[in-house]
């Protein structure tokens, strides 16, 4: 079993940034994809970012390519979602998620096994 749990969230204004974090329990985070999703007031879970188990891959929504970047740090057993010059339509719970398939990067959230507890992102205009 693995648990996660975000954190950095946060009031920021438009045009700014905010990097969060999601610390993993459990040895086998390493051999996990990462994720990151949100959900807005209303609207349905959507897919932001996604990072393969080593790093080397990452993938994003067009509506965040170019502003925010996920990392990883295997060692801390850590993924973060660094975002930047953030608009208000970023606003929403954002919450990290865990795929056991070895390989996949996948980014339907149907399709991840561990899910934490989300962080509020709210960006004023």
């Amino acid at each position: 079993q693995v648990q996660l749990v975000e954190s950095g969230g946060g009031l920021v204004q438009a045009g700014g940034s905010l990097r969060l974090s999601c610390a993993a329990s459990g040895r086998t985070f390493s051999s996990y994809v990462m994720g990151w999703f949100r959900q807005a007031p209303g609207k349905e879970r959507e897919f932001v970012a996604v990072i393969s188990w080593s790093g080397g891959s990452t993938y994003y929504a067009d509506s965040v390519k170019g502003r925010f970047t996920i990392s990883r740090d295997n060692a801390k057993n850590t993924v973060y979602l660094q975002m930047n010059s953030l608009k208000p339509e970023d606003t929403a719970v954002y919450y990290c998620a865990g795929d056991r398939t070895y390989g996949a990067v996948r980014t339907a959230p149907g399709s991840y096994d561990y899910w934490g507890q989300g962080t509020q992102v709210t960006v004023s205009s």
